[in-house]
């Protein structure tokens, strides 16, 4: 069988052409190799012998000339700052939060660690990825990178390999970029980091074990903040309850309200009422209601005034400072008081006060805090130094403090913790026996009107003590407590009365004997005038019967 000739010479044209076509790309990737090896060898020579001074200069022209055709700004925001020992910089820590939310959904490679004080694992953008953010319509494009030293160099502090993330965006949105976009990231950042964080509870050491190289280094230590009570599991009213939470997130939302009417940003509450009514767990709400770290500030470990005002710059934003029994801590409350009768005191030869006046005078060894330093910390110029700050105060006896540390401006907001209620208690039994009503609700109601019983006496009552106690055993254990707390305290009432009239029949019997004194030492000093009169008499007589 013969091919055509026709055909047969066309399949040899295209065969050659597809040929020439080959070797024709074959030639183009040499020579593009060829070009790409000249430039870097090009390059290298470059800055082998290319002056570094002239570096600069030609990188400074160079970005100049790009600039004219390249509408793009970059920002860069370094890992480390220079300032210090290459502490980690707020800015690039604010800004990976904020990138958390968009990269796990946008990026296409991550990078997951389990940063420090975070409650979970962290995703975040890898090396090298790029991620694009919209902001009131405009884009803008964040990059993560690194610089890796060339040569090897020894560092004590730090990885050597500096990471930054740059931000991209076209130079017609300058405005909007630098005046609303970077502070709408930083404050985002730093909420995403509050509520990712896990919340401390602080207590302060005393000066001698403050060490480092920065003696602020450990003011403060910490355990991680697990108190689980709220509002919810709280006994006390419903509409105190409310009362209490509103006034806090007011708070936490009024930082212009604040400066608008040039106060600093903090608020004072004063917890006050008998042992066993719920102080501390109310801070523990407070604190988990806000998501707040705690200060637990002990007065007694503080040497003076300064070492306090340096504690207070060392508390952070968004936090709670404690300071429970504030009139046990020290003797601040009765300083003015003190220092009005010590003219009065006389030389102390009492036993009694001689002792008292020793330990008062091992105590001031300890700690020279003084009522108007803690003043001051409450609301002097130095408690300006932060913001969004809550010092709270307890005590089971509010009279004994001086008026002018609880009045308002410093204690803004008093609040009674009292014994507990029929309301408080129905809370205490959901706790405790998920019981809403129970037919001895209304027994126990009566019984709570008439006798005080704080609420952990209440809440140890309804908890069962072994498997077979159910909620009939513990309301009726309650039942009986309660009884009995009321048969003491009749009881205690009667002593006291038989005690109150003793007293004022003594001090009254006092006042009689005292009575009869004055009224014996007064005819005394009369009969001694009469004797000493008549004696003056006759010894004038006598000179007059002599000079007759």
């Amino acid at each position: 069988m013969q091919i055509p000739a026709k055909p047969f010479k066309h399949y040899l044209l295209q065969k050659k052409k597809r040929k020439k076509k080959k070797m024709a790309g074959g030639e183009m990737w040499t020579q593009i190799g060829s070009s790409l090896a000249g430039l870097m060898f090009i390059w290298a020579m470059f800055k082998q012998y290319f002056p570094f001074e002239m570096e600069g200069h030609l990188q400074k022209y160079t970005q100049k000339l790009v600039s004219f055709f390249y509408p793009y700004i970059h920002i860069t925001f370094n890992e480390f700052t220079t300032e210090g020992f290459y502490e980690r910089s707020k800015a690039y820590t604010a800004i990976e939060r904020y990138l958390l939310t968009n990269s796990t959904t946008r990026a296409k490679r991550l990078k997951a660690d389990m940063v420090r004080d975070s409650k979970s694992l962290v995703l975040s953008m890898d090396d090298y990825e790029e991620i694009v953010d919209e902001f009131k319509g405009i884009k803008v494009w964040w990059a993560s990178s690194k610089n890796i030293p060339r040569g090897q160099v020894i560092s004590f502090y730090r990885d050597e390999e500096k990471r930054f993330y740059t931000l991209k965006f076209h130079r017609r949105h300058r405005e909007i970029v630098n005046g609303f976009y970077l502070n709408h990231v930083m404050d985002e950042g730093k909420a995403i980091e509050v509520k990712t964080r896990k919340r401390k509870l602080y207590t302060n050491h005393q000066s001698e074990q403050w060490v480092g190289y920065r003696r602020t280094c450990t003011m403060w230590s910490h355990v991680v903040f697990e108190h689980p009570a709220t509002f919810d599991t709280l006994a006390m009213e419903e509409t105190k309850k409310k009362q209490i939470m509103n006034d806090l997130i007011t708070f936490t939302k009024s930082k212009d309200y604040y400066k608008k009417i040039g106060k600093a940003w903090k608020r004072g509450y004063l917890l006050f009422g008998p042992p066993g009514t719920g102080k501390s767990t109310m801070i523990a709400a407070m604190a988990n209601l806000l998501e707040y770290d705690v200060y637990d500030l002990e007065l007694t470990a503080v040497k003076d005034n300064t070492e306090l005002r340096k504690l207070l710059i060392d508390t952070s934003n968004k936090s709670i400072i404690v300071i429970e029994d504030i009139d046990c801590s020290l003797d601040l409350t009765g300083q003015r008081k003190k220092k009005e009768e010590k003219d009065g005191e006389g030389d102390g030869k009492d036993p009694v006060s001689k002792k008292k006046n020793e330990d008062d005078e091992k105590s001031k060894e300890s700690s020279k805090v003084t009522l108007s330093g803690l003043l001051n910390f409450i609301d002097g110029l130095w408690s300006a130094c932060g913001g969004e700050r809550i010092i709270v105060f307890t005590t089971n006896y509010v009279e004994k403090l001086d008026p002018a540390l609880i009045r308002r401006g410093r204690m803004d907001k008093h609040i009674e913790l009292s014994y507990c209620c029929f309301e408080a208690f129905k809370v205490l039994a959901r706790n405790y026996l998920d019981l809403k009503s129970h037919d001895l609700f209304e027994t126990i109601g009566k019984l709570l009107e008439e006798t005080k019983m704080s609420p952990a006496d209440v809440a140890e009552n309804l908890m069962p003590k072994s498997n077979d106690e159910d909620a009939d055993a513990c309301l009726a254990n309650l039942i009986d407590a309660i009884e009995k707390a009321k048969e003491e305290a009749k009881v205690k009432a009667e002593e006291e009365e038989n005690e109150r009239v003793k007293a004022e029949e003594e001090k009254k019997a006092k006042a009689e004997k005292e009575e009869k004194d004055k009224e014996k030492e007064h005819k005394s000093d009369e009969a001694v005038e009469e004797k000493k009169t008549a004696g003056e008499e006759v010894k004038e007589n006598g000179v007059k019967e002599n000079g007759g």
